[in-house]
């Protein structure tokens, strides 16, 4: 994250940074579900977007500092319509947390502890928040009723232990913690601890790709999703999202097909009309490129992205075949079809 950061500094702002569209632009894509849409210009890694039952979509994601004073936390914004965004009061710092040492953890190479890929779920009357550190510590939180507000709990404190890019996924009313790429382990309702011993799935033909896994359980399969770049080497190409679907959640899981270009560690969610999206962020080390001009370049030389700065949403084509499979794919043209340098082929029919 620091050479990332050191490297956008040498990066001209209005190279990655985008104007919003006004509302009524905003509101014109969200309807017509074809084009990406850019929603927010707050500098963000890996969002996560959240549609409660109160009709507000909660979006978290990874951020430098969440607060003014510069205190790093778990930042959440909420909106009624995705355009229109809310920051609420801050849920958490490392500073509350019961099991990490700053003073130990601080002479990390960054020089500071950074939260990573925070996410938030509602299950069981309750709010339930996860996230991972630039110094590989992860934890599970819990609000003390429906509310999402502090003080937050730790269920597992210490013992939680370092899992990578951790999320949760509901089969039925049994909760899974999902991490790495990617490792599955059933958890106790109350979350205080593991059942049984952690399963590795994986695509039938080769790896998933590093990080950003999720599952999703769509009509009878189960789809895991997973990030890599483009050309199996870190930083170079485009850092693109990847499923694979299978008939039980342990799988086994077929082939990895390709879901969307510059969409990696993008969180598929359905909007309020049910249709789907995925959010899409700035993660290059090049100033941001037109989409049309990277449809047609060779990107392998260094990692290139579409997004400016910010959480940007793709609409999705999810759509069940004959047989119940699932397919997933982009449906804004600019994301839709992998790039030249891409190491796959895929059958794209």
């Amino acid at each position: 994250m620091r050479t990332l950061f050191l490297l956008l500094l040498t990066i001209p702002l209005t190279s990655i940074h985008a104007e919003l569209l006004t509302p009524e632009e905003t509101r014109s894509r969200l309807y017509s579900h074809n084009k990406a849409v850019h929603l927010h210009d707050q500098w963000i890694r890996d969002p996560y977007i959240y549609l409660h039952t109160d009709g507000f979509y909660y979006l978290t994601g990874t951020t430098l500092m969440s607060e003014p004073d510069e205190i790093v936390g778990i930042p959440v914004w909420r909106s009624l319509d995705l355009v229109e965004w809310e920051k609420l009061p801050r849920l958490w710092q490392f500073e509350d947390s019961s099991w990490i040492d700053l003073e130990q953890e601080v002479r990390h190479q960054t020089g500071r502890l950074l939260v990573w890929a925070p996410e938030l779920h509602f299950i069981d009357d309750r709010w339930v928040l996860m996230h991972t550190t630039n110094n590989r510590f992860a934890n599970i939180l819990t609000t003390r009723s429906y509310q999402l507000q502090a003080p937050l709990e730790e269920p597992m404190g210490k013992e939680f232990g370092t899992r990578h890019d951790p999320t949760l996924f509901l089969d039925g009313t049994t909760p899974y913690l999902v991490w790495g790429i990617t490792h599955i382990q059933q958890l106790k309702s109350d979350f205080t601890g593991f059942v049984g011993d952690p399963i590795s799935i994986e695509p039938s033909n080769r790896r998933m790709g590093h990080e950003g896994s999720i599952i999703f359980k769509i009509g009878r399969k189960y789809v895991l999703f997973g990030t890599a770049w483009s050309t199996d080497t870190m930083r170079h190409g485009t850092y693109n999202l990847y499923y694979a679907t299978a008939d039980k959640l342990e799988g086994p899981y077929g082939e990895r097909r390709f879901c969307g270009r510059f969409l990696g560690h993008g969180t598929p969610f359905q909007d309020k009309q049910g249709r789907w999206w995925c959010t899409a962020f700035y993660n290059a080390n090049h100033p941001t490129l037109d989409g049309k001009a990277a449809s047609t370049m060779d990107l392998s030389d260094t990692a290139y992205t579409i997004n400016p700065v910010g959480t940007t949403i793709v609409p999705l084509k999810v759509a069940l075949d004959a047989s119940g499979d699932v397919w997933v794919r982009a449906k804004d043209p600019d994301y839709a079809y992998p790039g030249q340098e891409e190491v796959q082929t895929f059958d794209l029919d």
